[in-house]
């Protein structure tokens, strides 16, 4: 199982979709499993909170678990900016690698100007920023600089060495 993080607008969709696709595995965005409460929350412009968070973390694990259950791997792109989120998905989990995508605030808010998202306003980047607690332990560190492909392919080198 590989945990793509980092904040709105890093990439973590698209990276982790090339990703998933390279490997073989099975691409799952987060994304698409927040409850719609959450949802019309962060369309308001409203961050989410930890109580917020539980049952969208929850589902998660249980997709992960049940994936690694039928050994059938998956690359998640998920924010999971707290410490306390990644070790929420990784409950009960023989392994979960984290790869994070970092980059300047200035770069990402760059990228998401030009783009739309389904609902995640430019105007949370900021709050995404100050709620980002860096990842301990084993983690795999990309910036996301380069285009999507290189960063897949530094990618793919750091897992065969991992």
């Amino acid at each position: 199982m590989i945990l793509v993080m980092g904040v709105s607008g890093c990439g973590k969709t698209r990276v982790g979709g090339e990703l998933a696709k390279a490997l073989d595995y099975r691409f799952v965005d987060a994304d698409d499993f927040h409850p719609r409460a959450n949802v019309e929350k962060m369309r308001a412009g409203q961050p989410l909170d930890d109580h917020d968070r539980e049952p969208w973390l929850a589902r998660l694990n249980a997709l992960l678990r049940h994936s690694a259950a039928r050994n059938q791997p998956v690359v998640l792109a998920c924010s999971a900016l707290r410490e306390r989120y990644r070790a929420h998905l990784a409950h009960h989990l023989p392994a979960l690698t984290v790869v994070h995508l970092r980059g300047s605030l200035e770069t990402i808010a760059e990228r998401l100007a030009a783009r739309s998202h389904r609902y995640m306003p430019a105007s949370l980047l900021r709050s995404q920023f100050e709620a980002l607690e860096a990842p301990n332990g084993a983690v795999i560190e990309v910036d996301i600089t380069p285009d999507v492909d290189s960063i897949v392919q530094t990618l793919l080198t750091a897992l065969r060495a991992a």
